[in-house]
């Protein structure tokens, strides 16, 4: 009997060792399913040089506020869509700096990632990774005589989200203990315009000031990063400074451009027209607009920069407040064709 008990234990034994060395571990392994780990990197750009050397050469002091100020912030979560051999897509969550999702046994899957925390941003064709695109919401305004001209038909939208994304094409077939990790770069698809409108007489009458610039993508493929080659009209609202007026605008970029980040190509020359348009509120209630070809500004600017409009001016006679009033209108109520926005209520796939 104790002869039999001693093969008995020499077998446990050997049973143990046999699973430890399965499990390549150290100790007993309960996780029999594969995963992925994804390391993330965030690229924090907010513009492309294509020449214009906007970073080397920034003055703070001008600008009023410095390059690296302009920089996206990482964002709060990351979406994961998974797209599996056999066409089907589920989706999945990760913190920004990472994590494991579980993965299917056998043939490997591709991966989109994106950020998930926007409110602007439209998404369409998730369920097919090589067709998915982001876009933004719709948002309309009366007038705009020469931007409705020189862009007709196009769609009118809201500045899209900071949006960032990454596709990773994993070929790996997994088995029972593969837990492998893949670090992955997240990189824009947002751009930012600092937009200047520089008044040369007249600004000390404007109350309230909004812009719109035309001719840029509507949309951005979210696997490559390229541009659709549909335009809109982007709608914004400006600040007024002592200088003029300024604003701050999110685009996909221009269109039908290939990021060469993406290993796509280099920067062309513009041939579509840009217009930019600036209408502002004077104080007594009277409105002035301004409207510009920007089509050269953009031959080196196709993802993000610096845009100048200079010598703006507000005629004399125009804006004069009569002795009976304040001095200034605090009722926007005159303001004309209010902006009417498309909120986004569903994702859409």
């Amino acid at each position: 009997m104790r002869i039999i008990y001693r093969y008995y234990i020499i077998a446990v034994a050997l049973l143990c060792l046999m699973s430890l060395e399965s499990c390549q571990r150290t100790e007993l392994c309960y996780e029999h399913y594969p995963s992925l780990t994804f390391g993330l990197e965030w690229e924090h750009e907010w513009e492309r040089d294509y020449g214009m050397s906007h970073f080397a050469n920034w003055d703070g002091s001008h600008y009023g506020f410095e390059y690296d100020e302009m920089r996206p912030v990482r964002p709060e979560w990351v979406n994961v869509v998974v797209n599996r051999a056999d066409g089907t897509t589920t989706e999945k969550l990760l913190q920004p700096n990472g994590g494991k999702i579980s993965v299917d046994f056998g043939a490997g899957q591709s991966y989109l990632l994106y950020n998930g925390d926007t409110e602007y941003i439209l998404f369409s064709d998730m369920a097919s990774l090589a067709d998915a695109r982001a876009t933004s919401t719709t948002r309309t305004r009366a007038g705009m005589a020469y931007i409705t001209e020189r862009h007709p038909d196009v769609r009118s939208i809201n500045p899209p989200d900071v949006l960032y994304a990454a596709y990773v094409d994993n070929k790996h077939t997994y088995g029972v203990h593969d837990h492998p990790k893949v670090d992955v770069r997240m990189q824009p698809l947002v751009f930012t315009y600092v937009i200047r409108y520089e008044f040369e007489a007249g600004i000390e009458k404007v109350s309230l000031a909004r812009g719109a610039i035309g001719g840029m993508a509507e949309s951005v493929y979210m696997r490559d990063g390229k541009t659709s080659d549909e335009t809109a009209v982007i709608l914004y609202d400006c600040e007024v400074k002592p200088y003029g007026c300024e604003a701050k605008v999110r685009t996909f970029g221009v269109p039908g451009f290939p990021d060469e980040y993406y290993g796509q190509g280099k920067a062309a020359p513009a041939s579509r027209p840009y217009s930019l348009n600036l209408e502002v509120m004077l104080r007594n209630g009277e409105t002035v607009e301004f409207n510009y070809d920007i089509t050269d500004q953009l031959k080196n600017q196709p993802r993000g920069g610096v845009i100048t409009v200079k010598g703006l001016k507000i005629d004399e006679e125009k804006g004069e407040i009569p002795p009976t009033e304040s001095g200034f209108n605090a009722d926007v109520n005159d303001w004309p064709a209010h902006d009417i926005i498309d909120l986004p209520m569903v994702v859409v796939f």
